[in-house]
């Protein structure tokens, strides 16, 4: 289960840097990587990326229980 933990952390972080990109430069580097944003491998990151955030909400009464 930690193995499942540190793997949606650093997803979730990797998705959060790539948006800071976004934000800063407007530049998509999942995108770029794949060819734009509706290619299948974008597809496909984005969407592992937002099952890992939706895993890691069920972290925070793991995260509140340990404060």
């Amino acid at each position: 289960m930690k193995a499942l933990n540190v793997v949606s952390l650093i997803l979730v972080i990797i998705g959060g840097l790539n948006w800071l990109l976004v934000g800063l430069f407007e530049y998509d580097v999942v995108s770029e990587i794949f060819g734009g944003t509706t290619e299948v491998g974008s597809r496909i990151v984005y969407t592992v990326v937002g099952i890992a955030a939706l895993y890691a909400l069920a972290l925070f009464p793991k995260v509140a229980e340990d404060s």
